[in-house]
């Protein structure tokens, strides 16, 4: 397995040529008032980031392992839901930037039959990321799509840009890296997956990633095929839900495959400039035949200004 962190197997990113949509409204102008509800107080402590382990991508810079600091911090339990982000909308009257741009990326069967005849133009180097118009959180197919049943589901079509600005009106903020694996790891030391190191214990799916043969079959042993509801399976050692699967989850940091190598140890917050920030988790697309970056020291990246089908949120506050 040979890929770069920002190939679009993972989440496409927008064509550098994109004309710039602008920022969009200031979502300060009406705060939340939830404060901490939905969050898990995290003690904070040293532990092991990265791996060394073999399965992984040279590229993405998942090693060396390394002792790292962290204070203590709020965590969402889940990652930001449709209805959440609803909320927030109502709000504020935000725009997106897929809406601004008046596209998104969707997944290749998912696009419905009415919609394909609309489709402008499929990522070159993987086939199954289409750019459908209309396609933005509220409509994740595109036109004709909703949220029905869905709103427990997390939101996607969220850019690193839309995440930020959700969580400045709610008084939050996007987790650092080095916070999104210590709260990923439970307080499991060095473990592949969030849970441990079988991908299936005694048969069990824990996570929503694919089954099949990725691209043209999910045959959804795990239940699901596209997003899951936010609490669909265990909670980790923290109980925090999904740091695995279902949506990949933005953080605060600028990728670099070699910064922290001889980086910060004691809190972290990765290189001061990029052109792509770090995303967590892996989502309902990763397959062991091409991305199996579910496994909780695994990284990708991708432009603050893109927006998938697969890539959402989680917040953080300082404790």
């Amino acid at each position: 397995m040979e890929n770069h962190p920002e190939d679009p197997c993972c989440a496409a990113s927008r064509p550098h040529s994109s004309a710039s949509v602008g920022t969009g409204n200031k979502p300060s102008a009406i705060k939340a008032n939830d404060g901490t509800e939905g969050m898990v107080l995290l003690d904070g402590g040293e532990f092991l980031m990265g791996t060394e382990d073999d399965v992984g991508f040279p590229a993405d810079g998942e090693g060396p392992i390394r002792r790292v600091k962290v204070d203590p911090f709020y965590i969402g339990e889940c990652s930001v839901t449709n209805m959440q982000f609803e909320r927030f909308v109502r709000a504020t009257s935000y725009k997106t930037e897929a809406e601004r741009f008046g596209w998104s990326f969707v997944f290749h069967l998912f696009v419905p039959p009415k919609v394909r005849p609309t489709v402008t133009q499929a990522v070159a180097e993987v086939p199954w990321w289409w750019q459908v118009k209309g396609a933005y959180w509220r409509r994740p197919e595109g036109p004709g799509a909703n949220l029905k049943r869905r709103w427990d589901h997390p939101v996607t079509h969220i850019s690193w840009n839309d995440a930020a600005a959700y969580c400045e009106w709610a008084g939050n903020r996007l987790l650092t890296e080095a916070e999104w694996e210590f709260a990923a790891r439970g307080g499991l030391e060095q473990k592949r997956y969030v849970w441990g190191d079988e991908l299936c214990p005694d048969g069990k799916h824990m996570c929503n990633i694919w089954q099949g043969d990725f691209p043209d079959e999910d045959t959804a042993e795990d239940g699901f095929k596209g997003t899951a509801p936010a609490k669909s399976f265990p909670a980790n050692g923290f109980g925090l839900y999904d740091v695995a699967g279902n949506v990949w989850e933005w953080t605060a940091d600028w990728f670099n495959p070699t910064f922290h190598i001889d980086g910060p140890r004691d809190n972290p917050e990765g290189p001061p400039s990029g052109s792509s920030r770090v995303i967590r988790g892996g989502s309902y697309l990763c397959h062991d035949s091409y991305c199996n970056r579910y496994r909780v020291a695994a990284r990708s990246a991708n432009t603050p200004d893109s927006s998938t089908g697969n890539m959402g949120f989680r917040c953080a506050v300082d404790a």
